[in-house]
């Protein structure tokens, strides 16, 4: 039978990274819960173990059963009836299946019903269900809304709601609304506190994600007279107490199989996380950046289904008495769309692995004080991890994108019908570098880290790397685009204006991307050489990307930047 983890080698790869043995040591405290639950892990083996046979049932399921369903889940789409939302048949096998198997509140502790699984190992599960059907990783990823809750809400709300979430109840977040999409500081949702110190939420929200989940983080307006963030709070809306409807279901381009809600909520009970006024400014920045990271893993199992459909295709079909992958002009299209690929999921997993690190120091932080090494590392990891996922997120959405346009370029006039899985493909891309933030707010996000030196000083400490003899020419190049992306940063930060710095942000935000997956590339061919193929191709892909940009800096004058903006 198919399994689309046992034929991805490279996922094994990044699970067996180097770091996976500190992070997974810290993650289980040694190992103390070996003695409490009998499907803890004894040691550092038996954990990659566990990981190892979790991943297998996933990649079974996915292939199995989600990916054979994504076709019939696409045409039949969700309904909403009276006032609530029926998923489509195969939408329902899909959860029933991945809620038999446990697959639910994966990243969770095992005292609150979990597997305690770090985020590496959770988001490769996210990679391949969106090999499956990227729409039905917005349901079953939105298992990540549960992180939020654990790290913000009261005991009494984690034993409460987190357990539930482990037992197959979906979640949402609902942020959005009809005037205010990515500008969440114009939210206006009204909480209002009664007498007895509970909340009643009242208004409308849009655009949400899997909007008739049964546990909802909303965020809401609790400060009377308020007008920006400070005036927001984080709440929980639990189904089960009703006064929320869901006034229909948007008519989505792609990922059909999501319900994409407007909400109308009248007078419906909830309960404050936290505290006050840090809805936007903590709590929502947190369920964001691991959002992020989820879209991101979205993209790479897209740009994985592209690559195979397309390969495949090239293989099999037949032109002037040949299979077309025969052809130069075929196979170079395949050969960057793997390379794209394979640097995607480099990047995912590093930033993933940074990820891991600084929030296991977080939640050991709450239960002893760290070691000055412990919060230098902690330090040094949460940099990385606030750097690296807007890029994660901004590179592996457009490499998406493009991998799925070019898959269907290579199926040609067949690829345009809905005959082929290529046409689904494409219009679920398309949403991956819109949502949760598009790619020029990443690059919004992304900016400081190149003002401020993090990639720079990162892309340093990867040239200090002992590479093979073989791959010396490829690490010069990437020496030489260093200085290209250096010298690129100087000439804008040199110029006195911040119209001109955000115009050549994106440009500096992919230079510096292309530089570091270069880089994670090179590393990952030291150990598998498996990766080779890509590293030489991805390399002179962004070698050629970064002298373009290079090139548009250093002639563009200050002064034109008038002629550029509406």
């Amino acid at each position: 039978m198919a399994n689309f983890y046992k034929d991805n080698d490279s996922l094994k790869h990044y699970l067996n990274h180097p770091l996976m043995s500190k992070i997974v040591e810290l993650k289980e405290r040694n190992f103390a819960d070996a003695d409490k639950y009998d499907y803890a892990p004894q040691n550092f083996e038996d954990a990659m173990d566990s990981y190892d046979r979790v991943l297998e049932i996933v990649g079974d399921i996915c292939a199995n059963i989600i990916a054979e369903n994504a076709e019939d889940v696409d045409h039949e789409g969700p309904v909403v009836k009276n006032g609530h939302v029926n998923y489509a048949t195969g939408t329902q096998k899909n959860l029933d299946a991945c809620r038999k198997a446990g697959l639910m509140g994966m990243a969770m502790p095992r005292r609150l019903g979990g597997l305690n699984f770090p985020i590496t190992p959770y988001i490769m599960a996210a990679d391949i269900v969106s090999r499956a059907d990227a729409g039905f990783e917005n349901l079953w990823g939105l298992q990540d809304c549960a992180e939020t809750i654990y790290e913000f809400a009261s005991e009494e709300q984690k034993q409460k709601y987190i357990p539930r979430v482990c037992q197959g109840e979906t979640m949402s977040m609902d942020l959005t609304e009809p005037d205010a999409g990515s500008d969440l500081q114009s939210v206006m949702l009204k909480a209002t506190k009664k007498e007895d110190g509970s909340y009643v939420l009242n208004g409308v929200k849009r655009f949400i994600t899997n909007g008739d989940s049964d546990i909802h983080l909303v965020l809401a307006r609790s400060e009377e007279g308020s007008k920006d963030g400070r005036g927001l709070s984080m709440f929980i809306y639990d189904k089960r107490k009703g006064g929320v409807t869901v006034r229909r279901i948007e008519n989505k381009m792609g990922i059909k199989g999501s319900p994409t809600c407007e909400l109308v909520y009248k007078d419906a009970p909830a309960e404050l996380v936290g505290s006050t006024r840090l809805g936007l400014i903590k709590y929502v920045m947190a369920l964001m950046n691991g959002a992020r990271l989820g879209i991101a893993a979205q993209s790479v199992g897209l740009s994985e289904a592209a690559y195979r459909e397309a390969l495949a295709y090239a293989k099999d079909r037949k032109q002037f008495g040949k299979a077309i992958i025969e052809f130069p002009a075929v196979a170079e299209i395949l050969s960057t769309m793997k390379a794209k690929l394979d640097a995607s999921r480099a990047l995912l997993y590093a930033c993933t692995r940074f990820v891991d690190m600084y929030k296991v120091y977080d939640d050991i932080a709450k239960e002893r004080p760290l070691t000055i090494e412990e919060k230098k590392e902690q330090k040094y990891y949460s940099r990385l991890a606030d750097a690296f996922t807007p890029l994660a997120k901004g590179m592996t959405s457009e490499y998406c994108n493009q991998n799925t346009y070019d898959c269907i370029q290579i199926h040609g006039g067949s690829g345009f019908m809905k005959d082929y899985t290529c046409e689904r493909l494409y219009r679920d891309a398309r949403i991956t570098s819109i949502y949760e933030g598009t790619t020029q707010l990443q690059v919004v996000a992304a900016i400081r880290h190149v003002t401020t030196g993090t990639y720079l000083n990162k892309i340093h400490e990867f040239e200090t790397m002992q590479v093979k003899t073989e791959d010396e020419a490829i690490k010069n190049i990437l020496v030489d685009m260093t200085q290209q992306y250096a010298d690129a940063v100087q000439a804008v930060m040199g110029v006195d204006d911040t119209k001109y710095h955000d115009f050549m942000a994106r440009r500096l935000v992919e230079m510096a991307g292309n530089i570091i997956m270069g880089y994670l590339l090179l590393e990952d061919a030291q150990s598998d050489d498996s990766f080779r193929r890509s590293l030489n191709v991805y390399v002179k892909y962004g070698q050629a990307e970064v002298a373009r940009h290079a090139s548009f800096i250093g002639n563009f004058r200050p002064e034109q930047i008038s002629d550029y903006l509406y």
